[in-house]
């Protein structure tokens, strides 16, 4: 299959998932345990590894997920849907069916995706007062995600749809360094 091709059953996936959620009044509940799958995603090599590995037979693949299904007691749509991904070989493609999941979500809502990347912690307070100060920018809801990078040195990196701006140290660095090998 094509990058192309798949691109497109990609969002057809995710788009399925929105709209079946969407016709069953389950949108928001879906959204959290997607949430919740995509948590455990990013946060457990693990089940990455259940994910990944074409060795694990797909009955064994099942199991575990409605097994899973069960013990976090996700929407009957949800389960499904996540079989339905097993017996078409696509649980590959999972974290970005998704992640495109989501963000459809929060387009549906009219909400603009922005990230927030910091050498430091910052308080839920600064969070929420960034996140005004976006949302009176940009003129609609702001869906921030927040995530520490001390890679960065020092700084922040924010990105709002296409638009970024970078004010790290590491950037600096960076372009310092491209300066010094141009001249």
């Amino acid at each position: 299959m094509t990058e192309k091709n798949f691109k497109s059953s990609r969002n057809s996936y995710s788009m399925a998932l929105y709209e079946l959620s969407l016709e069953n009044s389950s949108t928001e509940i879906v959204e959290e345990q997607v949430q919740a799958i995509m948590k455990l995603l990013n946060n457990s090599k693990d089940f990455e590894d259940l994910i990944k590995n074409p060795t694990i037979k797909q009955t064994d693949q099942k199991n575990i997920f409605n097994s899973l299904s069960k013990q976090f007691n996700f929407n009957e749509l949800l389960t499904k849907f996540l079989n339905f991904l097993i017996q078409k070989r696509r649980l590959f493609y999972i974290k970005k069916i998704l992640s495109d999941f989501i963000l459809i979500c929060s387009e549906q809502r009219g909400e603009v995706q922005a990230k927030l990347i910091t050498s430091k912690n910052i308080s839920a307070q600064e969070l929420e007062s960034i996140k005004n100060e976006l949302k009176e920018n940009f003129g609609s809801n702001i869906k921030l995600n927040y995530v520490k990078d001390q890679s960065l040195i020092g700084g922040l990196v924010l990105q709002v749809g296409s638009v970024m701006i970078d004010t790290s140290i590491k950037n600096k660095l960076k372009q310092i360094e491209q300066q010094m090998i141009e001249a």
